[in-house]
């Protein structure tokens, strides 16, 4: 079962979040067959949160990820939205065409109202880091949609989805995450 896990940063806790880097990383490197795409939202260069979507076998295993993190223990965060997420491309981010660096990319969250909406994977998936809907527990209702994208603007972004059939549709910067090339697990 595959989850998206989106922790929220409190305001002025990157100090914090700052000490707490190696401790994370080190969490993280225990799921790293599970994980399909990580990395921080940001605004400028400063962490406003966490993308994790990570593959687990349950419910209550995802919990566990999501609230024994380093980072939630601490106080870093100020809420987690944790959902089922269907891997609709099929790859994770290492697989993403563009690579790690390269153009502007894009958290998009499209928080669901109603009928369910953009399932089929949107015309240039090339340009799509990860992409699925959100979904209950059970995997039966559908809750909204999720992607990471490289866009040339935040609205080029949100455009991924079809706008007018979600409750509310959220725009983050958003990088790769994981220990940059060239630092080892002893860091």
């Amino acid at each position: 079962m595959e989850f998206l896990c989106y922790h929220r940063d409190r305001p002025d806790s990157g100090t914090l979040r700052d000490e707490l880097l190696a401790e994370h990383w080190s969490y993280m490197d225990r799921y790293a067959e599970e994980l399909i795409a990580r990395g921080p939202t940001l605004s400028g260069d400063t962490a406003t949160g966490s993308v994790h979507i990570v593959d687990l076998p349950d419910p209550a295993a995802a919990r566990t990820f999501a609230f024994e993190e380093p980072n939630y223990q601490a106080g870093v965060y100020r809420d987690v939205l944790l959902r089922r997420w269907r891997n609709s491309l099929g790859r994770t981010m290492w697989d993403f065409p563009g690579g790690r660096d390269g153009g502007n990319r894009y958290l998009v969250l499209g928080l669901g109202a109603g009928q369910a909406v953009d399932l089929p994977v949107p015309p240039d998936p090339n340009e799509l880091i990860a992409y699925g809907p959100l979904l209950s527990d059970d995997g039966d209702t559908w809750l909204g949609t999720a992607a990471l994208v490289r866009a040339p603007t935040p609205d080029e972004a949100r455009a991924i989805l079809t706008v007018d059939r979600y409750a509310d549709v959220e725009v983050h910067n958003w990088r790769f995450g994981g220990r940059p090339p060239g630092v080892s697990r002893s860091s």
